[in-house]
């Protein structure tokens, strides 16, 4: 039977970012909705559960206003954790996203190792770890999102160790091979082990995980997980998803078929479209060689076809993010000047976000989707398209190392590192007959449907409680009980 939520549960979600960010405009305050699929998914739940929401609000906070960013954020039932600049430099700049980041994504030569990185992230992770401590209640479960917080759930469960604790991992988790390179290794295994179910996007993040904890820890696990002391805990794949009935309802809201309308009087070609985040594990630079290609290749769809790129800005004083910036606009000028005519510019290229409504409407007039990450946790995009292509008009490109890529199997998958299949898929996907994209829009609006975030978030939480509530009577074959440690500053591997 599967465990139910009560009316005494409480969900305390807790993720580096809360879903608003915080905006110094002047001498006052504004909020805005944050950008990402953790914040656009998780989001969706806040009406369906009683929660709390604990998280950094995106800016550095001076003490004299500190009270009011909690007073305005405790009304959303959000509650803020601070985190002064070196913190943000050293542990979110730093550790997270030029550590851990690159590392998980396949990019070890990006990662660097410092000590004093690690030293903030271990503090910042000890900030967080004690907001939930000082709001927890006995029947609330806790679930921790993301790499940003691997530490959290041991720190936790040192000071509450009846607790119910999830932690899902939303990018991916690389191979032992390239995991092992990390100095910290053994207390970032151990620190994730706090929790009683530990969630990845993949089977394959999940076999990834088995193998690391048994090569750094030097003992066996089953194929889901093992057993702490008294507690099982259990590894398992939770692929996340999307608010399939609200971007639905988006795709019919007048203001996005104003867009789409708009989009359809200045545009007069087929259109195909990219839609990403400013980050080296997107592709982009494939994506943009590979539609060069298609364009020397395919010469009779000059003047047919347009590609709407849209790039939201990120990090981009970074030196890897700035470099991959230049290289970017050099490109997409080349591509431009090279085949453009008059009444034809074969690259429409954005630099910014859009509101909902113009990104839904960009979704709708897309007869092709062009969605080839390098190496992606899951990618929502390219269920957002699904969803919003109400009239089953289009066509998913799809890269093969997406997570998505294991759901929608009737987009077109290709590797991005190869050029040639690459272009020959854009050819191959602006020339699909109107009845195959129907049935195959068809079939993957219905795998989102039939499993959306609700979906996602229920199995998760569902699996969290039957754990603890099994746990006086569940044993499992072939697991070791092991001792976690809560590292400190001085506690390094080396």
């Amino acid at each position: 039977m599967i465990a139910q939520l009560t009316t005494q549960n409480r969900i305390i979600n807790v993720s580096n970012r809360l879903p608003v960010k915080l905006a110094k405009e002047g001498g006052t305050l504004s909020f805005h909705p944050s950008e990402g699929g953790l914040a656009t998914g998780l989001n969706s739940l806040l009406d369906s559960y009683e929660s709390l929401w604990i998280g950094w609000p995106g800016a550095v906070v001076e003490d004299a206003k500190k009270q009011e960013v909690k007073d305005y954020l405790m009304n959303q039932s959000l509650f803020p954790v601070f985190l002064n600049q070196e913190e943000v430099d050293k542990f979110y700049e730093g550790f997270s996203n030029e550590t851990l980041w690159p590392l998980f994504h396949y990019f070890p030569t990006y990662s660097i190792y410092k000590e004093d990185y690690w030293e903030a992230y271990v503090k910042a992770n000890r900030k967080f770890a004690d907001a939930v401590i000082s709001m927890a209640q006995p029947d609330d479960i806790i679930w921790i999102h993301d790499y940003q917080l691997m530490l959290v759930p041991s720190m936790i469960r040192e000071v509450l160790p009846d607790v119910r604790i999830g932690y899902f991992q939303h990018i991916p988790f690389p191979d032992f091979e390239i995991f092992r390179s990390l100095p910290w290794k053994t207390e970032l295994i151990e620190g994730i082990l706090g929790a009683d179910i530990i969630g990845f996007q993949t089977d394959e993040d999940v076999r990834y995980f088995i193998r690391t904890i048994e090569k750094v820890l030097g003992k066996p696990c089953t194929e889901d997980g093992l057993t702490i002391g008294n507690r099982s805990v259990v590894v398992k794949s939770f692929p996340i998803s999307i608010d399939y009935g609200k971007f639905r309802s988006l795709a019919t809201h007048e203001n996005t078929l104003l867009n789409v309308s708009r989009i359809k009087n200045i545009i007069h070609t087929k259109i195909a479209l990219s839609v990403d985040r400013l980050d080296y594990s997107k592709g982009i630079i494939q994506r943009l060689k590979a539609f060069d290609l298609f364009l020397s290749r395919y010469k009779n769809w000059h003047q047919k076809v347009t590609l709407i790129h849209i790039i939201v800005p990120s990090r981009d004083t970074v030196s890897n993010y700035k470099e991959l910036k230049t290289e970017m606009d050099q490109l997409v000028s080349c591509i431009n000047g090279k085949y453009a005519s008059l009444g034809w510019q074969p690259i429409h290229h954005y630099y910014q976000s859009f509101d909902p409504y113009m990104l839904s409407a960009f979704y709708q007039c897309a007869d092709l989707a062009i969605v080839t990450p390098l190496r992606d946790g899951m990618n929502l995009v390219s269920k957002e398209y699904i969803a919003c292509n109400i009239n089953k008009n289009g066509v998913l490109l799809l890269g093969e190392a997406a997570g998505a890529a294991n759901e929608l199997h009737d987009a077109l998958l290709l590797n991005p590192n190869n050029s040639d299949e690459f272009a020959r898929k854009i050819y191959e996907g602006l020339n699909i007959s109107s009845e195959e994209k129907q049935k195959r829009m068809s079939r993957m609006q219905q795998v989102i449907a039939d499993a959306d975030i609700f979906k996602w978030a229920n199995s998760f939480i569902s699996k969290l409680l039957s754990i603890v509530t099994d746990r006086s009577k569940k044993t499992k074959k072939n697991t070791v009980a092991l001792p976690l440690t809560t590292p400190t500053p001085n506690n390094m591997a080396v």
